[in-house]
């Protein structure tokens, strides 16, 4: 029996990078798991739309679908843009909604890889003050995960790891932590953009970062990111389910 067709759902953005960006973590996706057929949706800005996508499989006769959020948080897009439009599905499809990638250890260690690839030392690890730099929520439950995530990371051996928020009323900005963890005395300050793909919030983050010693990357199609949604996809699939089709 053929295994669930694989979804990756992305927000979509006028930045010509985001899409290049996911296509890029699908390809990854498919050549670590040559047998699940992996496609992606939008749910704006960019082509193919999760709804098109899912008539298209339907039309093609498919029945089992995972849709994957490609979120690191479970805020507004998570609990009601996607189920929204999941539940406008065509009948015939089977849909499982998969958990949003974090928090997840594969995460914080494509944050320290993209740290490491932009210029940092481990070496420098226990001296260095890390700036946390997410998008911002109106959702409580989201920016309490991203605190977490910082408050764990830092047990690891960091100086110090800092929350910053690049949007909505989420504070504090980028600049901000950069600044605090000057004055708390780390030798140095660096910048990890908890983004998936460029666009608008990034660059904003990047702005904030001028007076950090080291701005990384954004997440982008790491190595650990593809396997997490390889991971997120098995979890989506009840033990019965991966039992009948032979998993």
């Amino acid at each position: 029996m053929a295994r669930p067709v694989l979804l990756v759902i992305a927000h979509g953005s006028r930045d010509p990078r985001h899409a290049a960006t996911v296509h890029a973590l699908v390809r990854q996706v498919r050549a670590r798991r040559p047998g699940v057929r992996v496609e992606s949706g939008f749910l704006e800005f960019n082509l193919p739309s999760v709804s098109g996508k899912l008539k298209s499989l339907a039309a093609e006769g498919v029945r089992d679908v995972v849709a994957l959020p490609l979120l690191l948080t479970r805020a507004f897009h998570a609990k009601t843009d996607i189920p929204s439009v999941l539940n406008e599905a065509p009948a015939r499809l089977r849909i499982r909604q998969a958990e949003v990638l974090g928090p997840s250890p594969l995460l914080t260690a494509a944050l320290e890889r993209r740290l490491y690839e932009a210029g940092l030392a481990p070496a420098d690890k226990s001296s260095t003050g890390v700036v946390l730099a997410a998008a911002g929520s109106t959702d409580p439950e989201a920016i309490a995960v991203i605190a977490e995530i910082a408050r764990e990371w830092r047990r690891t051996g960091w100086c110090a790891v800092r929350p910053a928020f690049a949007s909505g009323t989420s504070l504090p900005r980028t600049e901000d932590v950069v600044r605090s963890l000057r004055e708390l005395g780390c030798g140095r300050v660096v910048v990890a953009p908890y983004f998936l793909a460029p666009g608008r919030l990034p660059d904003r983050v990047a702005v904030g970062a001028s007076e950090a010693d080291v701005l990384a990357p954004v997440l982008g199609a790491s190595p650990e990111v593809a396997q997490l949604l390889l991971t997120r996809y098995e979890e989506a699939l009840a033990p019965t389910a991966r039992a009948a089709l032979g998993a």
